[in-house]
């Protein structure tokens, strides 16, 4: 089969390439998917798109009217996609639910660790020569309450290392997990309740039309002073424009997140040169109490084999009349 890879970076070309055991004829563009660039599809019966790409209902009716039938996402979350559209023309869709979440958690780790104790601060100021201690003050997390808001594959994970840093670990999540509270400890409550009693609070769901900013004025409200809240999984979870003013007035401690609101043309590309217009995002890198890195959380050898593995996988499914596993289906819909 004839496959066309949007937004293909560089970095994940070579596990691409190898994952490509079934010989498809590949393409690939570091072009993102939209209504623009749909045309270059033209002659292939499949596509591979990242997070970042546009496949809204104008867009997959492009690429129909192409000859495309299948959508392969090198992703988890499948909120830039108009699933309801796609089912509607024909499509067939999937993505890759699990490649390694042990590589998203750790990175959300990465981040508390770093912000807690000022790892980025006390960098800058040693290359500069400046050996002070001052400001450089962090906190145990031994000891400390953490809220992990979803227990699944990544959740799940989240829990397991803040419990061996000897965490007291708190969670929410429509299905709780009774191993998570016979293993762990976790005690499991209601969104407020994690909010008002974390020092710590993780985000691992998926964006849908119920938790577009499920993060909002009222529930940072909730959070303590000294709270720090991760993100590692879609930024419009969280409402970035009452984030923002909670931040400015430090009614928390701050933000570490490796999303945010419309990545799309600014994440994935170097604006060193001209800047980026995103005004949202200037003052969010601007605030002192914010940790931010552009999306790479994913970005492990194992975490992109994986991701290249499943996607051949659903193409090869899909070819070989085998059910995809990974399909998705109007039960996914994201309105």
């Amino acid at each position: 089969m004839k496959v066309l890879i949007y937004s293909a970076k560089e970095y994940e070309i070579p596990f691409l390439d190898n994952a490509n055991k079934s010989g498809h004829k590949v393409t690939y563009t570091e072009d993102a998917l939209d209504t623009d660039t749909a045309i270059q599809a033209m002659g292939y019966k499949a596509v591979s798109i990242f997070s970042g790409d546009d496949a809204s209902s104008i867009v997959l009716e492009k690429l129909w009217n192409l000859g495309v039938r299948y959508i392969t996402l090198r992703s988890a979350g499948h909120n830039n996609i108009r699933i309801k559209t796609a089912k509607y023309l024909g499509f067939q869709v999937a993505n890759v639910p699990e490649y390694s979440p042990h590589a998203i958690a750790e990175h959300a780790t990465a981040l508390l660790l770093a912000f807690n104790r000022k790892i980025v601060l006390a960098h800058s100021q040693v290359i500069r020569y400046n050996f002070s201690q001052k400001g450089l003050m962090g906190s145990n997390l031994h000891g400390k309450t953490v809220g992990i808001i979803g227990t699944g594959k990544i959740g799940s994970i989240m829990v397991k290392i803040m419990h061996g840093f000897g965490c007291k670990v708190l969670a929410c999540d429509l299905k709780p997990d009774a191993d998570l509270v016979e293993l762990c400890g976790v005690t499991y409550g209601t969104m407020d309740q994690v909010l008002k009693k974390s020092d710590v609070v993780s985000l691992h769901i998926p964006l849908t039309y119920d938790n577009y900013y499920l993060i909002d004025r009222k529930k940072l409200a909730l959070m303590k002073p000294r709270a720090i809240l991760i993100n590692t999984a879609r930024g419009a979870i969280v409402d970035t424009r009452a984030l923002i003013d909670t931040l400015q007035k430090k009614e928390i401690a701050g933000y570490c997140t490796d999303v945010i609101e419309k990545e799309k043309g600014t994440f994935f590309k170097d604006h060193s040169n001209e800047g980026i217009e995103n005004q949202q995002l200037k003052t969010l890198l601007a605030l002192p109490n914010v940790l931010l890195t552009p999306h790479q959380a994913y970005m492990t050898p194992e975490a992109l084999s994986g991701i290249a593995a499943t996607t051949f996988k659903n193409i090869d499914d899909w070819i070989s009349g085998t059910v995809c596993k990974n399909e998705l289906g109007s039960e996914w819909v994201l309105s």
